[in-house]
């Protein structure tokens, strides 16, 4: 007899074949790619740009660095990081080519342009050399990824010994009562500001789901120590709106 049993995933609430969500994943980003800018303005009121700065703070960008930033989208991270260092270089992953498209489009583009490149591309499978970073970043990516060890396992194998892994993604609150206000907040404002703003109300529906669907910050930490990264640590943004998790590879 063929067993014809699926592994299954979650997209959102919803439980879906493991082979599917990576276009699905495809497809919301798609959908929201001309608009991803402006709605994450909207949405956090501008506070993603202080997680992004504080993520910059910890980070240290150096001269001569290699930067590979997956799931980077617009540029927001790899910009940010090629202004504080300077002589750097930077690649930017995305697995929707529409998000890379809206990022060439940026100002930032075109003066970075010596250093900086565009790559359609999977986390789970990085289509680079063993050991070719200094610095792997993944900034609200993660929690959209089908299987989140397989794409930390790839980060760790492309970074360089002493090379540095950081995530910046949305967490869990430890207040239950402030959780319980953010959770009435993206449950009922999110969705309708991506119809308004996106004409797009399922794919923000998804992401406050994915949100939800995350681990939280020891969790997270945990599965990042068990990719083989050492001195693993984390701080909490806003509370723990968001995480920056940090780790080294020893």
């Amino acid at each position: 007899m063929t067993d014809t049993t699926k592994k299954t995933t979650h997209f959102g609430y919803r439980d879906v074949p493991e082979d599917q969500k990576a276009g699905m994943v495809h497809g919301v980003f798609t959908n929201v790619a001309s608009k991803y800018d402006v709605m994450n303005d909207v949405m956090s009121g501008g506070v993603h740009r202080i997680w992004k700065d504080a993520m910059m703070d910890w980070l240290a960008p150096r001269p001569r660095q290699r930067l590979l930033d997956v799931a980077g989208g617009t540029g927001d991270i790899a910009f940010r990081f090629l202004k504080r260092a300077g002589q750097a270089e930077a690649i930017v992953l995305d697995m929707t080519e529409s998000m890379l498209i809206e990022g060439r489009k940026r100002a930032e583009a075109e003066t970075m342009s010596d250093k900086l490149d565009w790559i359609v591309g999977d986390a789970m499978a990085l289509p680079f050399d063993d050991n070719s970073f200094d610095v792997y970043t993944i900034s609200f990516g993660i929690r959209n990824v089908t299987d989140i060890p397989k794409a930390l396992s790839e980060a760790y194998r492309v970074l360089r010994p002493g090379g540095r892994l950081m995530v910046l993604e949305f967490s869990q609150l430890p207040n239950p009562m402030m959780q319980k206000a953010y959770d009435l907040y993206s449950f009922n404002v999110i969705p309708r500001m991506g119809q308004v703003i996106a004409n797009d109300r399922d794919s923000y529906q998804y992401l406050v789901e994915s949100i939800r669907k995350f681990p939280d910050q020891d969790r997270f930490a945990g599965m990042i120590r068990a990719a083989g990264f050492g001195n693993v640590n984390y701080r909490n943004m806003t509370f723990g709106v968001a995480a920056l998790h940090s780790g080294w590879k020893i």
